[in-house]
Parts: structure tokens; C-alpha cells; sequence
């Protein structure tokens, strides 16, 4: 388990990946970013922040529409996050997650 940030809780190895894709100077980043967070202390989740900016495909694709949430390769949320979205595909991804390994499928 490992866990980044001071103060929040460790996250298991085998939890969802939750990708926030941003740019520099954007409210609606920074105000997903802080919600993220809160998130992450109710339910285990790996956050990783991308800066649309450091790749042309990703600044392409999504410079309309950041924030952009992407939880186990799928994007959940664009713009405005909602909360209760990104929950819910978090909560999705870790029950299929605790499938597989119950199954012992890849």
C-alpha cells in the first residue's frame, strides 16, 4: 500500500486508478482536484493528476473539456465534475476488481 500525501490514508496497491486530467489556471481543475482528495479519504482509489499540457494528443483531446476524470481507463466526468459519478465508477471498478481476483481472472 502506498499513499503520496501527507495525511491520507494508505491505498491499497490492487485500488481503481482515478486520473484527473487538468491545465494550468483552471478553477473548475483546481476545484475537482480538492474534491478528488475528499473522495479519496472515504474510498481507496490511485490518483494520478496529468497535466494536459505536457502531451499534444492529450491537450487535443481534451483542452474544451477540463477537468477530466477518468476512472480505470474510462472518462466519468468532464467539466463540472460531479461527485456522485465519480463515486459511483469508483465504486464500480473496485467490485469488478474484487471479481477478478475472486475468480482468479487477469
Amino acid at each position: 500500500m502506498t499513499s503520496d500525501l501527507r495525511g491520507m490514508p494508505r491505498v491499497p496497491d490492487d485500488a481503481p486508478q482515478l486520473i484527473l486530467y487538468r491545465t494550468k489556471d483552471c478553477h473548475l481543475c483546481e476545484v475537482a482536484r480538492s474534491l478528488m482528495l475528499t473522495l479519496q479519504r472515504i474510498t481507496p482509489f490511485r490518483f494520478q493528476i496529468v497535466d494536459i499540457a505536457t502531451d499534444v494528443d492529450l491537450e487535443r483531446r481534451f483542452l474544451l473539456e477540463v477537468p477530466v476524470v477518468e476512472v480505470a481507463g474510462e472518462v466519468v466526468s468532464t467539466g463540472q465534475v460531479d461527485l456522485d459519478v465519480v463515486r459511483a465508477a469508483v465504486n464500480r471498478a473496485r467490485i469488478a476488481s474484487a471479481r477478478r481476483t475472486a475468480t482468479g481472472e487477469a
